[in-house]
Protein backbone atom coordinates (compact mmCIF):
# COMPACT_ATOMS: atom_id res chain seq x y z
CA UNK A 1 0.00 0.00 0.00
CA UNK A 2 1.42 3.36 -1.06
CA UNK A 3 1.85 5.99 1.67
CA UNK A 4 -0.04 9.24 1.19
CA UNK A 5 2.30 12.16 0.50
CA UNK A 6 1.38 15.13 2.64
CA UNK A 7 1.62 18.62 1.16
CA UNK A 8 0.76 21.99 2.75
CA UNK A 9 -2.65 21.94 1.01
CA UNK A 10 -3.62 18.59 2.59
CA UNK A 11 -6.54 18.90 4.98
CA UNK A 12 -5.73 18.13 8.63
CA UNK A 13 -8.38 15.43 8.80
CA UNK A 14 -6.84 13.65 5.78
CA UNK A 15 -3.42 13.82 7.43
CA UNK A 16 -4.67 12.30 10.67
CA UNK A 17 -6.51 9.52 8.84
CA UNK A 18 -3.51 8.67 6.65
CA UNK A 19 -0.86 9.14 9.32
CA UNK A 20 -2.24 8.93 12.89
CA UNK A 21 1.29 9.41 14.27
CA UNK A 22 1.24 12.92 12.78
CA UNK A 23 -0.95 14.05 15.70
CA UNK A 24 2.06 13.95 18.02
CA UNK A 25 4.14 15.97 15.55
CA UNK A 26 1.39 18.57 15.25
CA UNK A 27 0.92 18.80 19.03
CA UNK A 28 4.68 19.20 19.50
CA UNK A 29 4.60 22.03 16.94
CA UNK A 30 2.06 23.85 19.14
CA UNK A 31 -1.07 22.82 17.28
CA UNK A 32 -3.49 21.36 19.78
CA UNK A 33 -6.29 21.91 17.30
CA UNK A 34 -6.18 18.48 15.68
CA UNK A 35 -9.47 17.55 17.27
CA UNK A 36 -11.26 20.80 16.61
CA UNK A 37 -14.09 21.01 14.05
CA UNK A 38 -11.96 23.19 11.76
CA UNK A 39 -9.60 20.22 11.25
CA UNK A 40 -12.15 18.78 8.85
CA UNK A 41 -11.97 21.78 6.54
CA UNK A 42 -8.64 23.46 7.22
CA UNK A 43 -5.44 22.64 5.37
CA UNK A 44 -2.15 22.10 7.14
CA UNK A 45 -0.88 25.36 5.70
CA UNK A 46 -3.93 27.30 6.94
CA UNK A 47 -3.53 25.83 10.40
CA UNK A 48 0.18 26.60 10.48
CA UNK A 49 -0.40 30.19 9.34
CA UNK A 50 -3.05 30.61 12.05
CA UNK A 51 -0.40 29.54 14.56
CA UNK A 52 2.14 32.05 13.23
CA UNK A 53 4.37 29.69 11.26
CA UNK A 54 6.28 30.92 8.23
CA UNK A 55 6.84 29.06 4.94
CA UNK A 56 10.15 27.53 6.03
CA UNK A 57 8.64 26.23 9.29
CA UNK A 58 5.69 24.76 7.36
CA UNK A 59 8.07 23.00 4.96
CA UNK A 60 10.00 21.48 7.89
CA UNK A 61 6.75 20.27 9.46
CA UNK A 62 5.56 18.71 6.19
CA UNK A 63 8.91 16.93 5.84
CA UNK A 64 8.69 15.60 9.38
CA UNK A 65 5.16 14.29 8.83
CA UNK A 66 6.14 12.60 5.56
CA UNK A 67 9.05 10.85 7.29
CA UNK A 68 6.59 9.04 9.59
Amino acid sequence: MKKKKIIPKTKLLEILKAKPDAAEILFNAGMGCCGCPMAQMETLEECCRAHGMNKKEIEKLVKKINEK
